[in-house]
């Protein structure tokens, strides 16, 4: 079995919940890419257009390797388009305001899966039958996760810490199976000259890492100022993971104490094995479909009941306490308020079959379906191709 074997084989748009107007001060873009996450391809475009990063707002970041489309708006933008192998950027209206998460509902995909056997095809069927009843665990998937360089450590939890020096090694010399050779090659040289801070410098070409390092030449002991001085992009990239982390771990919890070991099988994600549950019964359906979990920060209450003392004893585990859940020493990052849901289940679902032009005798399944805003198709992707006799 495959999964995103080529680009289209992996298509997510974005359901814009916005009508675009004449007037406004912030012009509207459609952004459709491949291979390149958000965060990234926004960089390609500010650059091209001299553009400061407060400018450009986004609703939610897109997978890197997918075709996607996404809705984006930058202040007094211009009205033109910007095209390159991998981005098309194109204006399609105005705003008066800044275009955020809460102006899309939603994501509707369509997925292939390829070089299924006709056992593989069949279990697949069966299990959008039991997604169709159990819905999914609502856990952040691993590309929420994608700062989580080869140590495994999260910047979040050496920062609340306070090991600032740890916290800013994670950030830029961590090695990530995800980095492009310009990035390895500069995570290198730092992990090598680490401290010596002068060689350092000299040995770095120029870039965003190398204007750090200065920094640290003049401040040898100051690693939180200069976590400060990365990209704002990054830091709250660091922090969501910490916290998404934490969140999917009080579900996990919550999910193993309401099912019996025969209804609920581990998979392993990127940053921990955790429990999926399976033919739940319709007590226990609907006491998981019922749960919201807030999202772990001192700007949300402490939760009660099962919920409360799930988040207490994971956080015990990671030497923290509820209250200390905030950013401090830096003013632009926070950890989010609200809530989530325990489980999703995927809306407007179709699938179909055919043969796999690029396996021989091998059978593909497209899936198409739409979720709610913060959901993640990969969920549908682990469930559909989990094999029950491995």
């Amino acid at each position: 079995m495959k999964i995103k074997y080529r680009p289209a084989d992996f298509r997510v748009e974005e359901l814009v919940s916005v009508t675009p107007q004449r007037t406004g001060r912030f012009t509207l873009y459609q952004l459709t890419k491949s291979g390149l996450g958000t965060i990234e391809a926004l960089q390609k475009v500010r650059r091209a257009w001299n553009l400061p990063s407060d400018a450009v707002s986004y609703g939610g970041l897109k997978d890197r390797h997918a075709e996607t489309v996404q809705f984006l708006t930058i202040r007094d933008g211009p009205w033109r388009e910007y095209h390159s192998e991998q981005i098309q950027l194109k204006a399609i209206g105005k705003l008066p305001f800044p275009y955020k998460t809460t102006h899309f509902s939603g994501n509707r995909f369509t997925l292939v899966l390829r070089d299924l056997s006709a056992t593989e095809l069949a279990q697949a069927i069966t299990s959008l039958t039991a997604i169709e009843s159990d819905g999914l665990p609502n856990y952040f998937d691993d590309q929420r996760f994608g700062s989580v360089g080869e140590s495994g450590e999260l910047v979040g939890a050496a920062w609340l810490k306070g090991d600032y020096e740890r916290a800013l090694w994670l950030a830029i010399a961590d090695p990530n199976r995800e980095d492009r050779s310009a990035t390895r090659l500069i995570k290198l040289v730092l992990r090598e000259s680490w401290g010596r801070w002068a060689e350092c410098k000299s040995a770095l070409p120029k870039s965003h890492e190398r204007s750090l390092v200065t920094y640290l030449v003049d401040h040898p002991n100051d690693a939180r100022g200069a976590y400060q001085r990365l990209h704002r992009e990054l830091r709250s990239l660091h922090f969501s993971a910490f916290q998404s982390l934490v969140w999917n771990q009080i579900l996990a919890r919550l999910i193993t104490q309401l099912t019996r070991p025969d209804q609920r099988f581990l998979y392993r994600f990127k940053t921990a094995t955790l429990p999926i549950h399976r033919m739940l019964d319709p007590e226990q359906q609907n006491r998981v479909a019922t749960l919201r979990i807030p999202l772990p920060s001192c700007r949300n209450p402490l939760p009660v009941g099962d919920v409360g003392a799930a988040a207490e004893a994971v956080l015990d585990e990671l030497g923290l306490k509820w209250e200390a859940l905030r950013v401090k020493h830096i003013k632009d990052v926070f950890f989010s308020k609200g809530e989530r849901p325990a489980l999703f289940h995927p809306r407007e679902v179709r699938y179909s079959t055919s043969d796999d032009p690029y396996h021989r005798g091998q059978s593909c399944l497209t899936l198409e379906f739409t979720l709610e805003r913060g959901c993640y198709a990969t969920m549908v992707v682990k469930r559909v191709t989990w094999n029950p006799e491995l």
